[in-house]
């Protein structure tokens, strides 16, 4: 008897975009150029929360072309960092202070 597999599918695996970015970030540049343009109510305003949600678009669409869980990976590198600090080696000896750290 041979090994069952399972397919995965396409749709169950994708990224949650909207717009071509990442969902949250690109509806909370909605929602801050949305709000500089409503509460100034001026011409001025309203191109620079227009050019602002351009800008944001943009730059969000290029972050979910390098890496669509870019923003969850940096959550989660920001959350560990006072428990797992980056080195430049696995082999890296650990002085008497950086072992007096974990304690």
């Amino acid at each position: 008897m041979g090994l069952r597999t399972i397919p995965i599918r396409q749709s169950g695996n994708r990224p949650n975009l909207f717009m071509g970015g990442d969902r949250e970030l690109v509806m909370f540049s909605i929602l801050i150029a949305a709000t500089s343009i409503f509460v100034a109510m001026e011409l001025k305003a309203t191109l620079f929360g227009i050019a602002l949600w351009t800008f944001a678009l943009f730059a969000l669409r290029l972050m979910a072309k390098n890496d669509p869980h870019l923003r969850h990976v940096y959550l989660r590198q920001y959350r560990y960092k006072k428990y797992y600090p980056a080195r430049s080696t696995p082999f890296h000896n650990n002085t008497e202070q950086e072992g007096k750290q974990f304690l």
